[in-house]
């Protein structure tokens, strides 16, 4: 999922710097959201680790 971020992150600076600005926003939006929900998953994913051992 993190790939799909940085992925979608290189989309939007591409875009921008190409002058793309509805297609950078959009691509900026969805990076953004895969990114917290990567944060989300990844803490959860600690914390049960933690809780089993």
């Amino acid at each position: 999922m993190l790939y799909w971020a940085l992925l979608f992150f290189i989309i939007a600076l591409v875009a921008a710097v190409f002058g793309f600005g509805g297609i950078a926003g959009a691509a900026s939006s969805v990076a953004q959201i895969l990114f917290f929900v990567f944060l989300v998953l990844f803490i959860g994913s600690l914390l049960m680790r933690a809780v089993r051992r």
